[in-house]
């Protein structure tokens, strides 16, 4: 069997095949390796130029290790193999079809990861903020490229889709370092505003967790049934809020109970006029009226 094989091999056209091909093939080498080198040059300018530009480290690998680093071996074996003789073009067109197809079937994944994007770049939070989204109170304990994950103050751990914080209102509690906490106390309109504040000013005194800036108490609103105050304080950690409000709420409600300042519930006052006498006056009238016609 071997032998009529080797008998139908017309093995001085192989070899001549072979020798021909064979200068394609290094220089198609050549060329990958070439790609690989500009790789390893450039790579390290584009990091330093991103770490200089204060580009989060996640991102820098995601771009430079990942992205970049797959366009240009692509590039290099696309080039390589053209010059090989290997006609690329009908692959890469069944590349660029399934790539379409696995786009649209990914496309809550490629949304969530281009929102990690814009908050790698943007940097409206990082690791270790404490931030509101999607009405979820917490710290920050990891971004990645898909969801931002964090700790709340109940302990449990939530994973949110960036697309879902790039799209929705979030609120950053550390960002600019101190954070205030407004609590809302209302007083009945008969008390003396200036009397409350001395009283709520000095029940949040031995509050821990309250920064150095100076803690008021301000008139925010003139409601149906109370005077409404805010008593505002200032944190330095905003992981303290949460204990904070609610310490400072329970003392101000006892200091007001000590002072006797009213706390006044909801209520609704109604006048009610006796109309009885101005009806029969109407009516006798009417009755006068009509006689004084008919004689």
């Amino acid at each position: 069997m071997w032998n009529q094989i080797i008998e139908r091999l017309d093995v001085s056209e192989l070899v001549t095949q072979v020798v021909s091909f064979l200068p394609n093939l290094i220089v198609g080498i050549i060329i990958f390796i070439a790609f690989l080198i500009f790789y390893r040059i450039t790579s390290r300018a584009l990091r330093a130029a991103l770490h200089r530009a204060s580009v989060h480290e996640t991102l820098v690998q995601l771009l430079i290790s990942s992205m970049y680093k797959y366009v240009i071996v692509v590039l290099g074996l696309v080039m390589a193999l053209d010059q090989m003789g290997v006609n690329v073009g009908a692959a890469l067109a069944g590349l660029g079809v399934a790539g379409i197809a696995v786009g649209f079937a990914a496309q809550d994944s490629i949304a969530n990861s281009i929102a990690g994007f814009m908050i790698f770049w943007d940097k409206p939070f990082i690791v270790g903020d404490w931030i509101t989204a999607e009405d979820e109170y917490g710290r920050v304990t990891d971004i990645t490229l898909r969801t931002t994950r964090i700790r709340t103050v109940r302990n449990t751990y939530v994973v949110i889709p960036n697309k879902t914080i790039i799209d929705s209102v979030l609120e950053n509690h550390s960002k600019h370092g101190e954070t205030r906490v407004d609590v809302p106390i209302g007083i009945a309109y008969k008390e003396d505003i200036r009397q409350a504040r001395e009283v709520l000013l000095s029940a949040v005194e031995g509050v821990k967790g309250i920064g150095k800036l100076a803690s008021d108490v301000v008139v925010s609103n003139l409601g149906g049934s109370s005077v409404d105050l805010f008593v505002r304080v200032w944190l330095d950690d905003a992981g303290d809020e949460k204990r904070v409000y609610a310490d400072v709420l329970e003392r101000s409600k006892l200091a007001l109970d000590a002072a006797g300042i009213e706390i006044p519930f909801p209520h609704l006052q109604l006048f009610v006029d006796d109309v009885r006498p101005a009806v029969w006056d109407q009516m006798t009238q009417h009755g006068l009226t009509r006689i004084q016609a008919e004689g």
